[in-house]
C-alpha cells in the first residue's frame, strides 16, 4: 500500500514539476502529508481480517506485488493529474502567486485518496458494505481526513503554506474521491 502510494506520488511530482512554474507541494507540506498518512496506518494491526481470507494460507508473490504496484501507483497519478488540471485551469492556480492554492488542493486530494484506499485494499469485498474495518482503524481514518480538511483553515495554514480552498473545489473533490474509490474497487475485483 505504501509502496504503490509512493510510486504514484513520484509519477505525479515528476510530471507536475516538469510542467508547473512552481513546486507542486511546498517542502514543509511533504512531511506533513507523510506524517498524517502514516498516522492513518498506525492502527491497521487492530483491523479484522475477513474469514474467507483466513481459510487458507496465501503465499507471497513478488510478481503479484509488482503487478499491484504497477497498477495502483499509476492509477492514483491519473487522479492527481485530474486534480492538477482542475486546480490549474478551472481554479486558475497556475502562477507562482497562486502556488499556495494549487499546493493546498493537491495536499488535500492526495491525503484523502491515500487514506481512503486503505479501506479498499484491506478486503476482497466491497468496503463498508460487505466488510467493515475495526473501529480504531475507522477512527484514525476519520481523524486524518478531518485534520487534512481542517488544516487549510487552521491557525497553522500560513506556516504550512496553505491557502483557503473555494467551495467549488470541495464539490469537485467529493466527485474525484468517489471516482477514485470506485475505480480502485473495480480494478481490485
Amino acid at each position: 500500500m505504501g509502496a504503490s502510494s509512493n510510486l504514484g506520488n513520484m509519477f505525479s511530482v515528476i510530471g507536475a514539476s516538469a510542467l508547473l512554474p512552481f513546486l507542486p507541494l511546498a517542502p514543509i507540506q511533504i512531511p506533513a502529508n507523510n506524517l498524517l498518512y502514516d498516522f492513518s496506518q498506525l492502527l491497521i494491526p487492530t483491523d479484522k481480517v475477513d474469514a474467507d481470507q483466513l481459510a487458507r494460507p496465501h503465499p507471497w508473490s513478488i510478481a503479484a506485488l509488482w503487478r499491484y504496484l504497477m497498477c495502483f501507483g499509476p492509477m492514483s497519478s491519473i487522479f492527481d493529474y485530474t486534480t492538477f488540471a482542475t486546480l490549474y485551469f478551472v481554479l486558475e492556480a497556475n502562477a507562482p502567486a497562486t502556488a499556495g492554492l494549487f499546493q493546498t488542493g493537491w495536499f488535500v486530494e492526495s491525503l484523502l485518496t491515500q487514506t481512503l484506499i486503505i479501506h479498499v485494499i484491506r478486503t476482497h469485498r466491497i468496503p463498508f458494505l460487505q466488510s467493515m474495518p475495526s473501529w480504531p482503524l475507522l477512527a484514525t481514518t476519520a481523524a486524518v481526513i478531518g485534520v487534512g480538511m481542517w488544516l487549510p483553515f487552521s491557525p497553522f495554514a500560513a506556516a504550512l503554506g496553505f491557502a483557503a480552498l473555494p467551495a467549488e473545489f470541495w464539490a469537485w473533490l467529493l466527485g474525484t474521491v468517489r471516482s477514485y474509490l470506485l475505480l480502485t474497487q473495480l480494478v481490485k475485483m
